[in-house]
This record gives structure tokens, sequence and C-alpha cells, in this order.
């Protein structure tokens, strides 16, 4: 049976599964729930895309018992989007269940007093879980459920010590599932060295990359850079469009141009505050900007419906960040198309990303 009725869910969870459009498990879920659902340890290596997120919330909703008002299960993720993301998708699945996002930039008192309300799970990210943990706000001695949500990216952002401190304040006999886009040394050692015979699941990305982007890389140089990007929006004519900057300040920098052009544009990076971030993303997802200016990290967890193409205004640094900026486009089956801008000196990244995705990108002509 190819449906949900082949796991042990509640019904109701069918039903809103059913109803919210989803009636066939992705690969990850078929896999990730049997495993969860059993009392396992998981270590899941996925992209974004796959549908993991179900895999753990429908196991983690199973096990919440509706008359301990404690904490039950906690989720850490790496970034206020995220978090957010994942606080939605929790409350699609769930009417009758206390939760909470706690992530910066969010009034901390605020939070205390919903903390005060038997919440039952959390949503966190490191550095406001563990405020909380050191104001003795938040216990999480009843946590029976910990799930590490990108585990890649809070190493890259530098979590590491955070993500362990957490850790510690949870029960060693609670149930740790670990996703993750890529396995390095560090988080294969945190989660062994965490982890309870954890049961490793890796989903293959098909091709690397996701087979409905067509991928483009377009010649110019760093002052022609711009003028090369209008005139490939224009003859691209995106409904969605995400570019990708190295750093906030050229964010800003190109979001101040475009803008005085007349473009419907805005700009989604860290130094912004995050009701602002809040407002650019309800902007984006509802269509009333064409293009989203942002850098890597602002994007984790970035998950918008309708995204037809894919700008790298600047070429990533790495493999897997090219893989995470273009499955931004290509979702759910639809088509979808990238275009990598590249000046004479990133030539070398370009050749190390072909050879990484196992192909060549075909040059587009401006």
């Amino acid at each position: 049976m190819s449906d949900f009725h082949q796991f042990t869910l509640s019904k109701n969870y069918i039903e809103t599964l059913r109803t919210n459009g989803i009636t066939t498990p992705t690969e990850i879920q078929t896999e990730v729930i049997p495993l969860l659902t059993e009392g396992k340890d998981v270590i899941a290596q996925a992209q974004t895309g796959s549908g993991k997120t179900l895999s753990f919330l429908l196991p983690m909703l199973e096990k919440i018992d509706p008359n301990d008002h404690t904490i039950q299960a906690l989720i850490v993720a790496p970034t206020r989007e995220l978090a957010l993301q994942l606080t939605s998708e929790l409350e699609r699945m769930s009417g009758d269940v206390n939760m909470l996002a706690v992530y910066g930039g969010k009034d901390v008192h605020q939070q205390v007093k919903r903390l005060d309300k038997h919440v039952q799970i959390v949503i966190g990210t490191p550095g406001r879980l563990l405020d909380h943990i050191r104001r003795e706000t938040i216990d999480l001695s009843n946590v029976s459920m910990l799930v590490l949500d990108e585990a890649d990216q809070m190493l890259q952002i530098g979590f590491l010590d955070e993500v362990e401190d957490i850790i510690k304040r949870t029960p060693s006999s609670r149930q740790t599932a670990l996703f993750s886009a890529t396995i390095p040394s560090d988080i294969n050692k945190l989660a062994y060295k965490h982890m309870k015979n954890p049961q490793q699941v890796r989903i293959q990305s098909r091709g690397r990359t996701v087979e409905e982007i067509d991928q483009y890389v377009v010649e110019t140089t760093d002052r022609r850079k711009q003028d090369a990007l209008r005139k490939v929006i224009k003859e691209t004519q995106p409904f969605l469009g995400i570019i990708f900057c190295r750093t906030k300040r050229r964010v800003s920098k190109l979001y101040g141009e475009l803008k005085a052009q007349g473009y419907l544009v805005d700009e989604l990076h860290g130094d912004l505050t995050q009701k602002k971030r809040e407002k650019v993303m309800e902007s984006f997802r509802d269509a009333k900007i064409q293009l989203l200016i942002a850098t890597d990290v602002a994007s984790r967890g970035l998950d918008v419906e309708g995204v037809t193409n894919v700008y790298n205004y600047d070429i990533p640094q790495d493999v897997e960040s090219y893989i995470h900026r273009i499955g931004r486009t290509g979702r759910a089956g639809e088509d979808g198309v990238a275009i990598t801008f590249i000046a004479p000196k990133d030539k070398n990244m370009l050749s190390m990303i072909e050879k990484g995705i196992g192909k060549k990108l075909k040059k587009q002509e401006v």
C-alpha cells in the first residue's frame, strides 16, 4: 500500500494530510516514519524538499500525551525562518497540541509567558533556546523526542557547541533524530556521541541535483554583471525569482539599485528585524514582489511554491550550497530554471561545481 495507511498513524492525521492534498508518502517518509514510530534513533541524509519535515512531525505528534502539560518534544533548527516554517507545518497538522517557536528577534518575555501555558512541543534556534535555559524559563527534563533539523547548517553557522549544550539538558532516555543534507565528520561525531544505535537513512537526490531544473551559466565581468542580470530577467520572465548574493552588503546594494529601476523586489538577510523578515516572506509568497534578493543563510527553510527561477548573482562557494540554492525552484515536479553568473575569477569554482554535480552547465548568451 503506497499511502499513509501503511503506517500506524491516527486517522485524523491521515485525514488532515488528505485535506492538504498529501496522499502518497515520499521516499524519506516511507523509510523514516516506521523507524521513529518504533522508537529508534535516526540519522537521515536528505535534501530540502524531500518531505523530511512530515517524516518526523507525524511520529512526534503520535507520541505526545495530551494529558501531560510538560515539554515532551524539542525541534532545534538553525534559522528563524526554518523554525517558523516548522511551526506552521505543525499547526496545520494538529489543532490540539500546544506548541511554541522560540527564536531571536521576538520579545523574550512574551515567550516566557507562553512557556508558562503548558507548552508540549518547542521549536527553537540554538541561541534563543540556550537563553531560556540560562534564565531557567524552559525545562527540557521531560523531553522524550529530540529532532535536530538541517544539522549541517547549524555547523556552518557555528552552533555546534550550543547544540551540544542543549542536548545535555534533555534526558539520556530520549529518542533522537538528526536530519542533514550532508553528514560531515563533525555531525557524525555529534550523532554517535549522543544517539543510541542510530539507524542511517540516506535518500539520494536524483542525479545529485534536481533533474527538473534547467541549469545555465552566463559569462560576464564584475562590472557588467548587473547589466547581464537585468537582461536575463527580461529574457526569462520569472513569475517568482530568487537572486542569491554572497554577503548582506551585496544583497542590500543590489536591492537598492534594482528597486530604483522599478523592479518589484525586496531583500532577505540577517540584519533585518524578525518582523521585517516575516513581512518580506509574506509579500513574496503572495507574489506582491517578484524578485527576492537573499544570502545563503537567510534562505535556509525558504520553501515557497511558485519559484520559477533562481539567479546565482554570486557563484556559490561550494557544491552543497549550489545544490541547496537551485533546489528553491523546480519544487513538487514543476520545471525550474537556475542561472549562475560567473566572472573570469570564478572559473575554478564553476569547474568544482560541475565536477560535484557530474554535469556541465549550458552556456547562455546574453
